[in-house]
């Protein structure tokens, strides 16, 4: 018995801007000297990216110079983002909030006791009694890791409501005085957004149709904490990134797709829909890769990446939104990457 994924819907902010802009508007700041700039504008010009959407005007994250006034930022705007894709997402579902038994929230660029799930849930008139699971850490893999938790959770309780929601405001994680590869990468591919999943378990009347989720398989790699994450400090979250990344999706990532898949009496060639995270042209080129994948394979998630940039654990769910409507039968493997180095992937089959 499957859980079941019954409505997908995302959120932008409003302002939106073509990455030559964001580029021209950062450098004077970020990377003063002509050497710098260069760096940057080559890292920025390579991303394959062609817009991105944050929560203020380009002009105004230079005001944001403390990471007490970045995480206040993230108060006020990552709720009115969240609280506008669940409420579609319900509406769509055909439910209310009184029918939701489980929230599950995850987010990596800020922090709050109590989190936004909470204030979310005031706004929204959850039950009193909903089971929460605000998650903090998971970055990119946390939309993934999401549906994979929330599906195990619905496996006991096969009659509940659960929300798995996800809001990312990374243009607020901008380090003005760091000068490292790490940050003007950052900078040039990371975009704000949300998304909001409605799942039910086996038993719900509103299994019927949707994306059931077959399997899941989690893999945490040792000795790669250093490769990808966060570094916290008064300055708030600096990114930490290392070349390695690429490398290791390529070496080890299709024996995990055939564990998943072999487990289920599967194999690549019964796969119709990759939902890759798209965390970046190497990232995507890596996956695309191992899997020995041709680049129209992959198209729904450089449309996402084109349109709006890796927008952390959110990402990968905006691209199962535009993979929604599909082909009854038809089987897919949704996945992402985060700090650990983990992995979290999601057999799913549309019904």
């Amino acid at each position: 018995m499957s859980a079941m994924i019954i409505q997908v819907q995302t959120s932008l902010p409003d302002h939106a801007h073509s990455q030559s802009e964001v580029t021209a508007a950062l450098a004077p700041r970020l990377a003063p000297t002509d050497g710098t700039r260069a760096v940057l504008e080559r890292l920025h010009g390579n991303t394959k990216i062609e817009q991105r959407h944050f929560v203020l005007p380009i002009s105004e994250y230079t005001d944001i110079d403390s990471f007490t006034k970045a995480n206040t930022l993230f108060a006020q705007h990552a709720l009115t983002l969240v609280e506008d894709c669940t409420r579609r997402a319900l509406e769509n579902a055909g439910l209310n909030a009184e029918e939701v038994d489980h929230l599950f929230f995850t987010t990596v660029t800020g922090v709050g006791a109590p989190a936004i799930d909470v204030l979310l849930s005031a706004r929204m008139g959850f039950r009193p009694d909903i089971k929460r699971i605000p998650s903090f850490g998971l970055g990119c893999a946390g939309g993934a890791a999401g549906i994979a938790r929330v599906a195990d959770y619905l496996l006991g309780d096969p009659k509940a409501v659960a929300l798995v929601v996800s809001v990312e405001l990374c243009s607020l994680t901008i380090q003005w005085e760091d000068r490292s590869m790490a940050n003007y990468v950052g900078t040039g591919i990371f975009g704000d957004g949300a998304a909001a999943v409605v799942m039910v378990g086996s038993q719900h009347p509103k299994a019927l149709n949707g994306i059931a989720v077959k399997a899941t398989r989690s893999t945490l790699y040792s000795d790669t904490e250093s490769l990808i994450g966060w570094k916290i400090g008064a300055s708030g979250l600096s990114l930490m990134l290392e070349a390695g990344v690429p490398e290791m999706i390529t070496e080890h990532f299709a024996a995990e797709v055939d564990v998943l898949l072999s487990q289920q009496g599967l194999s690549r060639e019964d796969i119709d829909i990759w939902v890759a995270h798209p965390g970046g042209p190497k990232i995507l080129e890596a996956f695309a890769s191992s899997l020995d994948l041709a680049d129209s394979d992959l198209s729904a998630s450089w449309d996402v990446m084109a349109r709006a940039g890796n927008m952390s654990s959110a990402a990968v769910l905006h691209v199962l939104s535009d993979l929604f409507q599909q082909p009854s039968a038809a089987v897919g493997v949704l996945f992402a990457v985060g700090p650990g180095v983990s992995l979290e992937l999601v057999l799913l089959e549309w019904t």
